[in-house]
Order: structure tokens, then C-alpha cells, then sequence
């Protein structure tokens, strides 16, 4: 109705409400002009304006949220206006002598009444029976990333993001719920604007809702095991154009933490102590650590169009992105450009066009440089007299191990990557009847990578093949189409809703790799290299999914909610037996808030219970030919000097998805109507596990892949949201979230009790997945220096008992390897947010936690080694620690000895060190003018904002950043080598709307 009132009106004219009041009374009025925006300073459209206690004046705003009304004299004195919109808390303000007001009108849409994207549906928070955490466009964009998982980071209960790495071309890994799997993913199965995959921008994204529970996650089938992530993307809005320009300038640093390499001095006089060093060497002290990291410099740089009319609206958008990485010659560069478009074809056909496309170009860090900059010696000078950089492999003298300068490589060599990532929505919704919906989802995406990495003949690394070069470029086509019919009606207190979907996906990918040496220097293009330095690959690849599935949703006098549904779905990654499973999910919920004994209670203003229970599917992470017999064509396995075809992976024909059973029971509660509080506590059982089992040489196969064991995850998560001071000026507004979560093994395939044996994380029944097993480090022996572990030692009778022993040999052995009770998984994570309001400027603080959580500090092994390594630099001992000296001392390290003290840097518990931290993620002032500064500027908004990110990280452990990868079960979990560490940021703002 208030569209087709702005149709017919004129900007600037008033529209009586009731009827224009009889001629003559307006003898001696006055017109009142004025405008009407929301909090982001956005015009609204339909507003009404009338004059209070008198309905038959009135007006409403136009296109450009501006109205204008006329009062007569008689109605002047006293007058006050009253603003009212759908959604927003009404308004009342004195006119007094003014002729014009510019008004910002609140939302009154609590939390509760959003609308989230849940599986195929939109339903509002509070009618939800599954577990669902959604962040907001403002929340997600405090931190500044152009990858998503950094951007999640602390931000909701039970999701753990975790980065192994501070290089902007790698983005941190998100785990929902704990991981569940031995060989297969542990990420969650993304879904762009309603369909499966898709390719976005951080900039773009409107809102996040992570699903979490199989009552959610559940109609996702085989994929949502790892939970899912829904992005939804800018849509535009009826009215006037608006047009914004997003500008961040900023610069990074390296954090460092605690940590500190020795300078020349102090490392000549701890070697001096067992390694005699000509005094000499003190001429030179380089610091490899300032020369490998810089300062970084971040730009992000978006315009954005968005608008339309009652039938059509539009959102375009293009974004440039460019981070400099602060270890030198490493720089993530982006570009995106989106463009949404929603038309109502008809009156019962409604359409979609979604565009996005993403071209990124990435200069990788070099490995080189940061093994440099960690071991080399600050006595080997960085440049010659000439201020050019030193070849060390020619340069007399030269005291470092690997005899490698880092900067004199770094002239010539590269390692590089460019991809184009194209993606096309078409979505057509068409009413059938009021009540039947058909809809059809349509995707389409393209992605076409290249990459190269080229070594000189003048460097170290090409010396050996006189230059060489890797090139490799890879292709793949995406093609997906989801058909759905919905039926929806209420019946009296009953509604009911059902869906039907079948959706069909389908993959086609190819790659291709050359390897050549033989070039000559500068001349990096394969057309010049004079040999082969590996063997041409490559591949093409098709991988198919499809799905059938139903939903039933009812409710009953918006008090009780049940629903339920069935999946059945086929990929082609498992065997001809096992092509096909099936899913099933349970949902309820029970709004107590709406019984009678709980209506109108002050205290508690929302209350609700939920449960779930389901099972859901894992297909992620295996390769696409998994189930199948493979061989290996290669010369070494030649015939009359001809290549031969060899066995390489056993086909298994009944291989099939894990399986996930899910249960979930939760609450939802208000109080005051200022203090949210949402519980969710669940078990999470994987059986069927898949996994990559490594087979005997005699069988004639190396590996083949099978179902086997199951894992289970139990935990509790909660989120707090408190409005702690809401006033005419100043806002106060806390959000804690906090997970816990436990992991163990309940069963492994064909009776074994371990998997992985002599890792230094087993897979073993009864035991945490990321619990570390391996000889546990004893100290030092006061009496003589050296290092000490324990030794399991066994009788004739079978008793146990424990010694000390200084020959590793003895503790490293498969009977005294023990399982330390310290794992890679922290005992909980979230995150702590405050943000003040007071008139128009904006204040916030958000720090993200981990505890528990043991890190392996492999890094320790090159440079906190007892004097292995006299030609590595060594690390400024962390405080509390100290090294042995003389007899009595209890130290925490050996005597350093030349060539090592009896093996005391081999792998042991020694290494491990609590993961656990606390870190200011970003602080943000933030500045909107007023309207009464912007003037006739033709601007509607203009905000300044000065941000830091990862200011300060509370830590006890000794490296330069405790955050790991934290996310894959993998070899990686839990470790810390040679850290690429993460970056304090410092940036600058400037935001603008017209």
C-alpha cells in the first residue's frame, strides 16, 4: 500500500491521511519540510508524518526519504510531530519554530524478529528448532580481511578459525563442532545466496548464518557433516540511488610476541661457553630478522551502487583489494566485481540474476627467507661493500650453515599464482497459487588458475639445474541446478509448510604441470629451457552429485514447532554399492514465552526450548576416484623399454559416506528485553569414518580407502548479548561467546586400536584425535647437564615401572612412547565484544581466546638445540627458563655441548608448550557527521574511522604467535615451525554516501 501511495505521489507533496480539511482553515499555516533516514543514514521510504492528536494531517516521504506538510496556524502552538514506520520505533518530536526536521528513526527489530537463511527457507530467530548463529554485516567487517574465516574469528559460539599463518595469501581454516574425521575435511560446506558453492566478496556480504545442528544442517545431505556456512549477499532496495564509496588505508608490522633471536654479542658469549669463536666475528651484527619483514602496507578500496523501483532493485559493487605481506616479496592483490539484480517479471513470476567475478593475484612468501631469517648467523654480513646483496656460497667466510642469503635470491627467483573465478546465479521463484511456490536455482562457475614458480641459475636453489621452472595451470566448470516446490498454509492455530527438492550437481576439472630446466638467467618462459627436469601431468576429472529431499514444518499457535525431513542422495565419488545413502532429520521447539503463565512477565520476555536429532554425511576431502582400482604408468615400471602400468590404490566398490549422528537440546532466553542468552549443549557421533589405510608393499597396492572407526564430539556453547546502557546519546552493548568441546576415538576398523602408529599424533581408541603421543621429556639432570626422559621398563612378571634415562634411543622406543594427556584441541575458544555509542561517535573492542590447547614448537629444534647447531642462530631464552651450568643447578636446558647433548632436541614432550592466549583482535573509533555539517554537500552520510587489528596477544608461550592450525586432522595440526607470523595492523577509514 505505501508503494503504490509513492507511485502516485509527487516528492515534496502532502498526502492527507483522512481526507484535506475544509477550505478556510488553512489561512495562516506553515510548511514544514524535512527528511527521514535510518541508523546507517539511509533514506526510508514510506515513512508516515502526522501531527499528534490531529490524524487528518499528514504526509509521508518520498523516494528520497524527504516529506513536507502544511499546519495550520491554529494547530502551531504546542504542536509535535509524530514519525511511524513498519519495523522502526516510532517518533515524536516539538516542532516549536522550526520549519524543517531531519529525523533518524531506530529500528525496533530485536534479534529475536530477524529473518535468517536456514537450509532452503527464510524463518525468523524465534521460530527456529535448530542451532543457528548469524553475524551481521557491521559485525563481520570490524576486522580488516578479505577472507571470510579471518573475518568469523571469535565471532560465534562453537566455530573455531585458526591460521597457521600471518601471509595474506593464506586463509585461516574454520572447524565447527570439533573435527569428526580421520582422512576426510573438517571444513564446512559453504552456500552463496541459497545455492551450494559460489564465489563473494567479504564486502558484499549483507549477513552470516552458521548452521550447526542436523535440524539445520541437515538438508545439505553428504556435505553438511562439517557444519555450513550460508552467505548472503547485498540485495538493493526500492528508492533513490545510492551511491558509497569504502576507502581503508593502513599499514602492518610483524608480531613478535615474547620472542627475540640473539644479537652478535649474546650470541658470542653463549657459544663462547662450549664453542670458541674468533672475537672477529662481533665486527658484523645482522639482524636476518629485520631484513626478511618490512612494513606492509593494506589497501581496500569498494564503490557500491544500489537501488530501483517497486518492481526491480539492483546492488552493484567492485572492490580492489592489495596487502602487502610484511616478510618481503609476498602480496595477496584482489579485484571483484559483483552485480545483483531481483525483478518481478509478473505478478506471479519473480527473478534473480546474480554476478560475481574474482580475479586474484598472489606472490607467495618465500620458504627461504623465513628459514633465514630465523637461523642465520647475525656474524655473516646481509650486503657487500657496495650495498648489494651477498652470494653466500661464494662469499669467503661465511659462517652459516646453509651458506644462503636470502636477499640475493629473492632478486631473481619467484613463486606466483593468478585465478579467475566467475560465478552466475539465474533464481526464479513463480507462485502457482497463493500457496504452492515452484522455484528453480541455477548456477554456473567458472574458475581458471595459473601458476608459476621460476628459480635462477644465479641462485642457490636453480644452481643445481642451471634455472628451472614449474608452470601448472588447472580448470574447472561447475554446473548446478536445485528445483523446489513449496506448499505453505495455515489452518485456523495450525501451519503447515512442505518442500520438496531435487537438485543435481555436476563438476568438470582438468590440470596440467610442466617442469623444465636448463634456462637461462632472467629468461623464465618454459620455450627456453634445454631439458625436462620432471615428467608432464595432468588430468581431467568429472565428479557428479545428486539429491532428493522433503521437509514437513508445523506449527502450532506459534507456541509449539516440530519438523522433519528425509535426504536421499548419490555421488559418484564412492563405489557401485554404495552410490547412494539416506539422511534423516528431527527438529521441536516450544516457545514457552507465548503460554499464559509466562505472557507478559517483565522479567523474562523470551523463553524457548529446542531439540534435534538427525544424521547427516561427509564426502569431503577424498579424492574423486577413491572407491576405484588405480594404476600408475610410469618408466619404472618399463617393459621391453617401453612404460608400464603398476597398481597404486585398491579399488573398494562398498566405500561410502561417514555418517553423523547429531543430537542437539538447547534455549533461548530474554530478560528485560536487554539481555539475550542462547545455550546449546550436543553429541556429535561419526561412524564409518573415512579413511586412506596404507596397505602392505606385498599386496602390490600402496594404499586404498575404506570405512572404518567412529569419533565422537560432545560439547556445550552459549552466546551473551547485553544491552548494558541504552539512552538518548549513549549505547553500551557487551556480546560473550564462549565453546567447549570434547573429542574421542570410540572404535577403529578390523579390531585395531591404533591407527598412524609412531606419529606424534595417533588416531587411538579411547584417546583425544589431537592427543600427542611420544617420549616424555623428564628435565635435566642437576648432577651432570644432560638431558633426561622417562623409559617404560617392564619385568618378567609384567610390571610397569618408570625410570629415567639420558639415551633417547631407550625413551623413544614403541614401549615408552606415552600418550601425554595433552592435546591439540583446546578445552574452550570464543570471543568478548564491546561497542559504545555515544551521539555520532562509535567506540569497540573485540578480543577472541583460546585455552587449553598444547602447541609443538617444532621451530625449537634449529634454534633451541643444546649447541647441535653452532652455525644456526639460537633464541633469547623465554623468562623462567635457564640453562644448566654447573652441579645443583635445576635448570630447564641441558648443557650445551658442540654436536648436541645426547640427541636432546629429538622429538619429545620437551617442545610442547600451552597454546593457550588471549588477543585484542581490533579496536575501532568511528565518527559520523551530522546532517546539519553535511549541509547541501549532496552527501547523505560521511564517517572516519581510525582501527587496529591484533594490538596485543596475553601468552605463555615461547614463540612469536601461539595461533595454529587448529582446524585438520593432519600433521600440521597443533604445530608451530618456523611461524610466518600474523600482523598488527594500523588503518585509516573514510566512508561516503550520496
Amino acid at each position: 500500500m505505501i508503494g503504490l501511495s509513492l507511485a502516485s505521489a509527487s516528492p515534496g507533496i502532502a498526502l492527507p491521511l483522512a481526507g484535506r480539511a475544509p477550505s478556510g482553515i488553512f489561512q495562516a499555516d506553515r510548511t514544514v519540510t524535512g527528511s527521514v533516514k535510518d541508523e546507517k543514514g539511509e533514506p526510508l521510504v514510506g515513512v508516515t508524518v502526522t501531527v499528534k492528536n490531529n490524524n487528518a494531517i499528514g504526509a509521508t516521504t518520498d523516494l528520497n526519504g524527504e516529506f513536507s506538510l502544511t499546519i495550520p496556524q491554529n494547530l502551531l502552538d504546542n504542536a509535535t510531530l509524530v514519525f511511524s514506520f513498519v519495523g522502526y520505533a516510532p517518533m515524536e518530536t516539538e516542532l516549536g519554530s522550526q520549519t524543517r526536521l531531519d529525523i533518524a528513526m531506530n529500528s525496533s527489530i530485536s534479534q529475536l524478529d530477524q529473518v535468517v537463511i536456514v537450509g532452503y527457507s527464510a524463518k525468523k530467530v524465534k521460530f527456529l528448532s535448530s542451532s543457528v548463529s548469524t553475524i551481521n554485516n557491521e559485525k563481520l567487517r570490524d576486522v580488516t580481511s578479505n577472507e571470510l574465516p579471518n573475518l568469523l574469528q571469535g565471532k560465534a559460539p562453537g566455530v573455531v578459525v585458526s591460521s597457521s599463518s600471518g601471509d595474506p595469501t593464506s586463509a585461516g581454516r574454520i572447524l565447527i563442532r570439533g573435527a569428526g574425521t580421520i582422512s576426510a575435511g573438517t571444513s564446512p560446506l559453504v552456500v552463496v545466496d541459497g545455492n551450494i558453492g559460489g564465489s563473494y566478496n567479504p564486502v558484499d556480504v549483507e549477513s552470516i548464518s552458521v548452521l550447526k545442528d542436523v535440524a539445520a544442517t541437515g538438508l545439505y545431505g553428504s556435505r553438511a557433516a562439517n557444519g555450513v556456512i550460508i552467505v548472503n549477499t547485498k540485495m538493493g532496495k526500492a528508492g533513490k540511488t545510492q551511491i558509497s564509496f569504502n576507502n581503508t588505508l593502513g599499514f602492518a608490522q610483524a608480531t613478535t610476541g615474547k620472542f627475540r633471536l640473539m644479537d652478535s654479542q649474546e650470541l658470542f658469549d653463549f657459544q663462547s661457553t662450549f664453542y670458541p669463536r674468533d672475537p672477529s666475528v662481533l665486527r658484523t651484527n645482522t639482524n636476518w630478522w629485520d631484513e626478511a619483514f618490512r612494513t606492509g602496507f593494506v589497501n581496500n578500496h569498494n564503490i557500491s551502487a544500489s537501488g530501483g523501483s517497486e518492481k526491480t532493485t539492483y546492488y552493484v559493487s567492485a572492490n580492489y583489494y592489495k596487502e602487502q605481506g610484511t616478510q618481503v616479496e609476498n602480496d595477496k592483490t584482489g579485484y571483484n566485481f559483483r552485480a545483483n539484480l531481483q525483478t518481478q517479471l509478473t505478478k506471479k513470476l519473480a527473478a534473480k540474476v546474480l554476478f560475481n567475478g574474482v580475479f586474484n593475484k598472489d606472490n607467495y612468501a618465500n620458504s627461504n627467507t623465513l628459514y633465514d631469517a630465523y637461523n642465520n648467523l647475525p656474524f655473516d654480513p646481509a650486503y657487500d661493500e657496495a650495498g648489494a646483496p651477498i652470494d653466500a656460497r661464494s662469499y669467503p667466510g661465511w659462517l652459516g650453515r646453509d651458506r644462503e642469503n636470502f636477499l640475493h635470491s629473492i632478486q631473481y627467483n619467484y613463486s606466483k599464482a593468478q585465478s579467475l573465478n566467475v560465478s552466475t546465479d539465474v533464481n526464479l521463484d513463480y507462485e502457482l497459487t497463493d500457496k504452492i511456490t515452484l522455484s528453480s536455482y541455477n548456477r554456473i562457475n567458472f574458475l581458471n588458475g595459473q601458476s608459476a614458480s621460476y628459480n635462477d641459475k644465479r641462485t642457490k636453489q636453480g644452481g643445481a639445474n642451471s634455472g628451472e621452472l614449474y608452470n601448472g595451470t588447472t580448470y574447472s566448470n561447475r554446473l548446478l541446478t536445485s528445483n523446489r516446490i513449496r506448499y505453505s498454509e495455515d489452518f485456523g492455530r495450525h501451519g503447515v509448510t512442505l518442500l520438496g527438492v531435487a537438485e543435481a550437481e555436476t563438476t568438470y576439472s582438468s590440470s596440467s604441470s610442466a617442469a623444465g630446466k636448463g634456462l637461462p638467467p632472467g629468461r623464465d618462459v618454459m620455450s627456453v629451457a634445454t631439458d625436462v627436469l620432471t615428467n608432464p601431468t595432468g588430468f581431467n576429472e568429472q565428479v557428479a552429485f545428486r539429491k532428493f529431499l522433503g521437509q514437513l514444518d508445523y506449527n502450532y499457535d506459534n507456541k509449539y514447532f516440530l519438523v522433519g525431513s528425509f535426504v536421499n542422495e548419490f555421488s559418484s565419488l564412492f563405489g557401485k554399492n554404495n552410490s547412494t545413502a539416506n539422511f534423516y532429520q528431527l527438529g521441536a521447539s516450544w516457545i514457552l514465552s507465548n503460554e499464559e503463565f509466562l505472557k507478559n512477565n517483565k522479567t523474562i520476555t523470551f523463553a524457548k526450548l529446542r531439540a534435534s536429532n538427525g544424521t547427516v554425511g561427509n564426502a569431503d576431502g577424498i579424492s574423486n576416484f577413491a572407491s576405484l582400482g588405480l594404476y600408475t604408468i610410469s618408466t619404472d615400471a618399463s617393459y621391453s623399454g617401453l612404460p608400464g602400468a603398476a597398481p597404486s590404490q585398491k579399488g573398494n566398490p562398498d566405500l561410502t559416506w561417514e555418517k553423523i549422528k547429531s543430537s542437539n537440546i538447547g534455549f533461548d532466553l530474554s530478560f528485560f528485553n536487554r539481555i539475550d542468552l542462547v545455550v546449546d549443549a550436543y553429541v556429535k557421533e561419526a561412524s564409518e569414518l573415512l579413511y586412506r589405510k596404507p596397505l602392505a608393499a606385498t599386496t602390490g597396492y600402496s594404499y586404498v580407502w575404506v570405512n572404518a572407526g567412529s569419533i565422537r564430539n560432545k560439547g556445550i556453547e552459549f552466546s551473551l548479548t547485553s544491552t548494558n546502557v541504552k539512552g538518548k546519546d549513549f549505547n553500551w552493548e557487551t556480546n560473550l561467546n564462549m565453546a567447549f568441546n570434547r573429542n574421542k576415538v570410540l572404535e577403529l576398523s578390523d579390531g585395531a586400536t591404533v591407527f598412524n602408529s609412531g606419529a606424534r599424533q595417533p588416531i587411538a581408541v579411547g584417546h583425544n584425535m589431537d592427543e600427542y603421543n611420544l617420549p616424555i621429556w623428564a628435565g635435566v639432570n642437576p648432577e651432570n647437564g644432560d638431558p633426561q626422559w622417562e623409559r617404560i621398563v617392564k619385568d618378567a612378571n609384567g610390571n610397569v615401572t618408570k625410570e629415567l634415562t639420558s639415551t633417547y634411543s631407550q625413551a623413544q622406543t614403541a614401549d615408552s612412547r606415552q600418550f601425554s594427556g595433552k592435546t591439540a584441541a583446546p578445552k574452550f575458544t570464543g570471543g568478548i565484544s564491546n561497542t559504545l555509542t555515544y551521539k555520532n561517535f562509535t567506540l569497540s573492542a573485540f578480543f577472541n581466546f583460546v585455552y587449553g590447547n598444547w602447541v609443538y614448537n617444532e621451530s625449537r629444534v634449529y634454534f633451541d638445540n643444546d649447541g647441535l647447531y653452532e652455525s644456526y642462530n639460537q633464541m633469547v631464552l623465554a623468562e623462567g627458563w635457564s640453562r644448566w651450568e654447573k652441579p645443583g643447578d635445576n635448570a630447564t636446558h641441558p648443557k650445551p655441548i658442540v654436536g648436541g647433548n645426547k640427541d636432546s632436541n629429538q622429538s619429545s614432550s620437551r617442545y610442547l608448550e600451552d597454546g593457550s592466549y588471549i588477543r585484542l583482535r581490533n579496536v575501532r573509533l568511528g565518527y559520523s557527521l551530522p546532517d546539519n555539517l553535511l549541509g547541501r554537500s549532496g552527501f547523505s552520510k560521511v564517517s572516519v574511522f581510525v582501527s587496529g587489528d591484533n594490538l596485543w596477544t596475553g601468552t605463555r608461550f615461547s614463540g612469536t604467535d601461539p595461533e595454529v592450525s587448529l582446524s585438520q586432522v593432519d600433521l600440521s595440526s597443533g604445530l608451530s615451525s618456523l611461524r610466518y607470523p600474523i600482523s598488527k595492523k594500523y588503518l585509516f577509514g573514510i566512508n561516503f554516501s550520496f
